[in-house]
């Protein structure tokens, strides 16, 4: 695989930076709290974070496009860092609030800058290998970045200049080491209403896990920390739902291939469900019951993503894959604004566990919605489906973290 030496560069680069950022939203959260900020304060921030990533999403393009990879790249991890250490400069909640928007944007254009720079890297034949190397950088660095913060502690600056030198040094592999020259890239026109005609029930459920996995990523060392967890516990929980999240993707994808797409998710959804339930009645304050149960729940929830992606480019035509994937994206941002937000007003009235209770509800619409559809449509042929993997590039759990991806009439609904 001789085509993956060239990228070498810039998979540390992902190393760095995926690691920085997964470091960040954990401990905002719980810097957060002890600073005395209200849960509804925090996931206000969270939703500031996607709002910038939406829009950072959108014209992300037509930043390459002007100035080409590297300069995009430098440009948006300088604003980062610098970003960074704005944190601990003002610990004020509007400030910190504002700093999250511009972040979000930050990292939205350099996960899609890094994602397609690899992608015009390698050829087709090894391609699907280098996007697993890409996944398991992502998964192990952003797993062990999190362990940082019991060992620097959440207090003090030192954890935040931690992080800000992260992100400035992810740009010296790619601009000393990396002498690729990838094609700036055309712009991609959106159009929402074309992909929802596409399928109904991918953009509807992009939108639910928008706001489940939001609400989780944003609110669960909230939820830890409420629950009586220690620093190093309150770490472990977060990482471990991850970890189930990336351990069962392969499986359930495999089987969704296999049968019917539908089904696999409305299973999947069944499960999350489930699980959430779980973690609301039976998990209490126990460290070992919360880290099994939402090892459990992060198996079954992390993985909706990737599912609704891959139902929805099953219906898709040829050309339309770049349209399809971009609006899903945009439709992800829009429930993961709204996530966070009211997730944390449901723990302020109910409890910590109520973060639980929340995306459990939103489950059950997800449910319902999924079989109502399959009453509406009938099943894609299996030789239309496959493309699961592929999707995988996409999945905000993963890229995004700490995060992204019919009848051949695609104007049929889903």
């Amino acid at each position: 695989m001789s085509s993956i030496r060239p990228l070498i560069p810039l998979l540390i680069t992902a190393g760095i930076l995926l690691g920085g950022n997964g470091l960040q939203s954990t401990l905002i959260a719980l810097r957060g709290a002890q600073e005395g900020f209200s849960a509804s304060t925090i996931g206000l921030m969270g939703t500031f974070y996607f709002m910038g990533f939406l829009l950072g999403c959108i014209f992300i393009t037509r930043i390459m496009k002007a100035v080409g990879y590297v300069r995009a790249f430098a440009a948006l991890a300088a604003i980062a860092a610098a970003a960074t250490l704005m944190l601990v400069l003002v610990i004020d909640p509007v400030m910190w609030s504002l700093i999250r928007f511009a972040t979000g944007f930050c990292f939205a254009g350099l996960f899609t800058v890094m994602e397609s720079w690899l992608n015009s890297g390698v050829s087709n034949h090894d391609r699907a290998r280098v996007l697993a190397i890409y996944r398991i950088i992502d998964i192990a660095s952003v797993t062990g970045a999190q362990f940082m913060i019991p060992v620097f502690g959440a207090g003090g600056f030192t954890i935040f200049a931690i992080m800000s030198i992260m992100i400035t040094l992810s740009l010296v592999p790619v601009s000393l080491g990396d002498r690729s020259n990838p094609t700036p890239p055309e712009d991609v026109k959106l159009d929402l209403k074309r992909a929802w005609r596409i399928s109904p029930l991918g953009s509807i459920g992009c939108i639910f896990v928008g706001v489940t996995n939001s609400a989780f990523r944003t609110l669960s060392p909230i939820y830890a920390e409420q629950i009586g967890l220690s620093v190093t516990d309150v770490v472990t929980f977060v990482s471990v739902g991850i970890i189930g999240g990336a351990l069962v993707q392969y499986p359930l994808g495999y089987m969704s291939d296999l049968w019917d797409r539908r089904k696999v998710l409305l299973v999947t959804t069944v499960g999350a469900m489930t699980s959430a339930l779980m973690l609301v009645f039976l998990a209490g304050n126990s460290p070992l019951a919360n880290f099994v149960l939402i090892f459990i729940f992060g198996s079954f929830a992390m993985p909706l993503y990737s599912l609704s992606a891959a139902h929805a480019n099953d219906r898709a035509e040829k050309g339309e894959f770049v349209l399809i994937n971009a609006a899903l994206m945009l439709f992800y941002s829009v429930g993961a604004i709204a996530g966070p937000l009211v997730a944390s007003i449901v723990m302020e009235q109910f409890g910590p566990h109520a973060l639980f209770s929340f995306s459990a509800a939103v489950y059950v619409a997800f449910v319902a919605v999924i079989v109502y559809r399959m009453g509406s449509r009938s099943p894609v042929p299996a030789g239309r489906r496959g493309r699961f993997i592929a999707l995988l590039r996409t999945s905000p759990i993963f890229a995004r973290l700490a995060g992204r991806n019919g009848p051949t009439n695609g104007s049929d609904a889903d």
